[in-house]
């Protein structure tokens, strides 16, 4: 009751109001027919004759609707039919399309490389330009050689083989002047860059997202002297723009009193008397470079641009150059770590970078720009992983080229694809770490399909699956010497000493004689 009064309150107008509905019902009702008898009269003119039709019975009843059904079925399915044709027919055009863009894409790409590669031989600048073309000299040298020993024979081959000694002569004269030309172009930059980062202002991300820039005395008095250094360059000028050129450097320089800006100041008087006498642009040359060098030097003292401190690569302190000091082989002389390289496993020093790359002109000429690219893609790919993949990054071009070379016969497994620019190692399987156990050289179409595979063994079968394995035992087997990748190799190395088969090179390259070029190395017997 309490509950009642607390809920619902009694003067409302809910208590107070009666509802009402309205229902509607049919009653029922008595109906009569009258037919024609004696005494009365009824018309038949409405009336109907019904005449009974055939009897049909349950069972044929069932039968005629089975074979409406079938014939509804029939037309349904071969409305599917006629979408599923369809699609097919949409796929199969989308197939070619993707085909014909794909096809005119690597013609492009392949285009462009060339493009790119020919343009690197026609103008090298960089080492690896240089390295492309004495590897297409050496290229060129081997085959006249053949051509020589296959035409002629006698005193006739060695006349023509003194030929082709003069002839390359000549041809790596003509590489050593553009290099020279390289040279002075990479130094023209390599100077413009240092300018340019000396001047550049201080650069932070403010607490807005947006970068602020700020300019510090030392950067304002960098790019004074960049400005001064740049006027100095310049060329074709008249006699009284060049003597405030050199009035300007002069009291730049003159803040500071040292033998530096002793000699400056010297050579800038110089320079200024010749040109009052009227002497000749092209006598002035030498006194001119002189000057930009020894006011370039000045730049790059730290007491005159503070600036330079932090670019300059020589430490301040010459005592730490007495650090880290090694012997080459090559040269005799002793120079710091940063000049030698140091393969993966190298067990000595060896010869510095100059004595290998004097080498590599000379006897060797080899080209690793294709590696190189190659192992750029499965570095960036093995970091999409994001699983900690190390191995990748402590091997270099010439590790790269051996497994691609002489393990995997430079061709892609499945298609046979030899060209290196297509090609990729990826993971054999994607759970465990790339190394040179746990990849498959495939061309770049194929390792996306394998990328997908969760369980590459049941999807290729076991004897696909027998020569990669082969393989992987081959590359363990020689990169397990290595000192950087012993720690990956695991306790069990049994599996490395695992002898192959008498007909293992059967097995691994299906009989051909392509992989003739491979020199594989012994595998010996497990103990």
């Amino acid at each position: 009751k309490q509950w009642y009064q607390r809920r619902v309150a009694i003067t409302a107008g809910e208590t107070q109001t009666v509802t009402t509905k309205n229902i509607r019902s049919q009653t029922t009702s008595d109906t009569s027919t009258q037919m024609t008898k004696t005494g009365c009269w009824v018309s038949d003119r409405q009336d109907k004759v019904i005449i009974p039709g055939q009897y049909v019975t349950a069972d044929e009843k069932f039968s005629y609707m089975l074979k409406q059904v079938i014939v509804l079925q029939s037309y349904f399915r071969r409305w599917k039919a006629q979408k599923y044709v369809n699609s097919i027919r949409q796929d199969h055009i989308r197939r070619i399309e993707w085909e014909k863009k794909e096809e005119e894409r690597k013609r492009k790409e392949k285009e462009r490389r060339l493009k790119v590669e020919y343009q690197r031989r026609m103008q090298p600048l960089t080492k690896e330009d240089f390295d492309l073309v004495y590897h297409a000299l050496e290229l060129w040298r081997r085959e006249e050689i053949e051509n020589i020993n296959a035409t002629k024979s006698g005193p006739e081959r060695k006349a023509a083989l003194a030929g082709l000694m003069d002839e390359e002569t000549q041809l790596i004269a003509s590489i050593q002047r553009h290099k020279l030309i390289a040279k002075q172009e990479v130094g023209k930059r390599s100077k413009r860059k240092f300018l340019e980062k000396c001047a550049a202002p201080k650069e932070w991300i403010g607490f807005d997202g947006m970068p602020t820039h700020m300019d510090t005395p030392y950067t304002m008095r960098a790019k004074d002297l960049k400005m001064t250094y740049e006027s100095l360059e310049k060329r074709y000028l008249t006699r009284e723009e060049r003597l405030d050129i050199l009035l300007q450097l002069k009291l730049t320089v003159k803040e500071h009193d040292c033998k530096l800006t002793k000699d400056i100041v010297e050579l800038i008087d110089r320079e200024a008397d010749l040109l009052m006498r009227g002497t000749k642009e092209s006598n002035l040359e030498g006194l001119r470079q002189r000057i930009s060098s020894l006011f370039l030097q000045y730049i790059k003292t730290p007491l005159f641009n503070a600036e330079a401190a932090n670019l300059l690569r020589v430490p301040e302190d010459p005592s730490s150059l007495r650090k880290n000091i090694y012997y080459c082989r090559g040269c005799g002389n002793y120079l710091p770590s940063t000049d030698f390289e140091l393969t993966t496993n190298a067990r000595s020093i060896g010869r510095c970078r100059k004595c290998k790359n004097l080498d590599s002109e000379g006897r060797l000429r080899e080209d690793f720009s294709r590696y190189r690219s190659l192992l750029h893609s499965i570095r960036s790919t093995e970091e999409s992983y994001n699983d900690g993949s190390k191995i990748i990054f402590l091997l270099t071009e010439a590790d790269l080229r051996y497994l691609a070379e002489n393990i995997w016969g430079a061709q892609s497994v499945l298609s046979q694809w030899e060209d290196t620019y297509d090609l990729t190692l990826v993971r054999w399987n994607r759970r465990l770490e790339w190394s040179p156990w746990n990849c498959v050289l495939l061309t770049n179409e194929e390792a996306r399909a394998h990328s997908k595979l969760t369980k590459p063994e049941e999807a290729y079968g076991p004897v696909f699956t027998q020569k990669i394995k082969y393989r992987h035992i081959l590359g363990k087997q020689y990169f397990s010497s290595m000192p950087k990748l012993a720690d990956y190799m695991g306790k069990n190395l049994q599996s490395v000493n695992m002898p192959l088969p008498s007909n293992a090179e059967k097995v691994m390259f299906g009989g051909k004689k392509k992989e003739e070029k491979l020199v594989l190395p012994p595998l010996t017997e497990a103990k």
